[in-house]
């Protein structure tokens, strides 16, 4: 099987295709294009856009897409949105341990086997689940109306239903799940190939998932909580994983492998960043914050976060994530123009745009025709940078000063007259 690899938004790669094979790495959305190459015939030109990570596409080469962003921090980001309080208390690159690998498959592959490993050391966590089922002697309650269905006039067998204690638990089939989606995913190295095969065996009690079902519900709690860091990164895996897109025809067009979405994961990482830091300033955060820009509520518009007062009532900031860089040369107006909007429907002095890099850590346009406030100035546009490729505990204080900014919006109490001796 053959291997194209591609570069994050990187340029164009003209690569050997049948006719067939580019249609179907075309219809499949994967990449930003992909086009017949004019130039070479029996060539298609592919070229890769936000999603970075691993694929094997029907009938053709294996895509592995390079992230511009450095893949320990890559797996930070991800690690800060998947735990946010653990991170933001720890302030570390270890939230995800990436090993040595330097691509996102390898190590993710070896993140999740580390964190399945640290789960199970305590041994295989067991739970009572409700089974059905028909047997021939009794044991727990007789289900009436499925006997008289299935059995009428005639016994054993008998229609149970018990609670058992097994490790066939949502956990357990999240964990096996994780593990064997990693051990289909090309390019993952043979150590952690092997080891993510035992840890498979160790979950054999666990029932498989059949693909296309929902993932199993489990709920945060005391007797789980070893469990925790495990079920979010293999949740991770599992939405990552074998993605379907709609393609031109009537059916879905089944692609195996991970990718990861770089437009999604830094606006997770922003807004959930911003909020825990918000939170130090005794002020709250709502995410995807639904609001209408027209009084006739027709045209919907949704600020990735919007700052509110500790009560929850009135906001006092808004900021929208931006996973692109930010300019001077006028590309980026359509940015100012939304958040214009954003602060103009929330009727605010403000609004802020975070970019994952730009010329400067912060700047601001002054818009013109609006009323001066009590500070003798117009709305403002903010622009924010965050530097991707800086250690983790800079990028957090970055976003702390941006939370500051943010926080400056809340009114401040007037200072009380001193009674008079």
């Amino acid at each position: 099987m053959s291997e194209v690899v591609l570069r994050e938004y990187g340029p164009a790669v003209s690569v050997p295709l049948d006719a067939d094979a580019g249609r179907a790495v075309a219809a499949s959305g994967i990449l930003l294009s992909a086009t017949p190459d004019p130039g070479r015939a029996g060539h298609w030109l592919l070229r890769a856009g936000s999603r970075v990570g691993a694929v094997r596409t029907p009938g053709g080469p294996v895509l592995r897409i390079m992230p511009k962003t450095p893949v320990n921090r890559l797996f930070f980001l991800l690690g800060f949105s998947l735990d946010p309080a653990r991170a933001w208390r720890d302030g570390r690159e270890g939230t995800v341990d990436t090993g040595a690998y330097d691509d996102v498959v390898p190590a993710l592959a070896h993140a999740v086997e580390r964190r399945i490993d640290a789960a199970l050391r305590r041994g295989v966590l067991q739970g009572y689940r409700e089974v059905e089922e028909s047997a021939p002697v009794v044991r727990g309650r007789l289900r009436e109306a499925e006997q008289i269905r299935r059995h009428f006039g005639r016994t054993p067998p008998v229609e149970i239903a018990y609670d058992a204690y097994t490790a066939d638990t949502a956990e357990n089939r999240v964990l096996r799940a994780a593990a064997e989606r990693l051990l289909r995913l090309p390019g993952v190295p043979g150590p952690v190939r092997r080891r993510l095969a035992h840890q498979r065996a160790r979950l054999a009690d666990a029932a498989p998932l059949v693909r296309g079902q929902e993932l199993p519900h489990w709920r945060p709690s005391r007797l789980n909580s070893r469990y925790q860091p495990a079920l979010r990164l293999a949740e991770a895996v599992l939405r990552g994983t074998s993605p379907e897109h709609r393609a031109a025809g009537p059916e879905p067009l089944a692609v195996d492998g991970f990718l990861l979405d770089m437009n999604r994961l830094f606006e997770d990482f922003v807004t959930v960043a911003l909020r825990e830091a918000l939170k130090e300033h005794g002020l709250t955060a709502r995410l995807q914050d639904p609001h209408h820009l027209d009084t006739a509520g027709l045209v919907r518009i949704r600020p990735d976060l919007v700052v509110r007062t500790g009560d929850g009532r009135t906001p006092l900031a808004v900021a929208d994530a931006k996973y692109k860089v930010e300019k001077a040369d006028g590309l980026l107006n359509a940015d100012l123009y939304q958040a214009l909007a954003y602060a103009t429907v929330l009727g605010l002095r403000e609004a802020h745009l975070v970019y994952a890099a730009g010329r400067r850590p912060e700047h601001f346009h002054e818009v013109r025709g609006t009323a001066a406030g009590a500070d003798g100035r117009g709305m403002r546009l903010y622009r924010h940078s965050l530097d991707l490729s800086r250690e983790p505990g800079h990028l957090l204080s970055a976003v702390r000063e941006i939370a500051g900014r943010l926080a400056a919006a809340a009114p401040h109490p007037s200072p009380q007259p001193q009674p008079q001796p």
